[in-house]
């Protein structure tokens, strides 16, 4: 059982980090891109504004708390 918890434990570390919004905003940008990508032929700016979007907010959040 001490293997499972560890596998599981070094995943949610591994995925999860430092920020959970980070990690809830790639899922529902990955979301809205699989939902958009079946009415839209070219969504493919969705994800790179994502990434930039994320980091511009995990920046301002952890600045703002320092």
């Amino acid at each position: 059982m001490k293997y499972i918890l560890g596998f599981f434990k070094f995943w949610y570390h591994f995925i999860v980090g430092d920020d959970w919004r980070i990690a809830a905003g790639v899922v529902l940008g990955l979301c809205l891109v699989a939902l958009l990508a079946h009415t839209h032929a070219t969504i493919w700016w969705v994800l790179p504004l994502l990434v930039v979007t994320m980091l511009s907010l995990s920046l301002w959040l952890t600045t703002r708390r320092h």
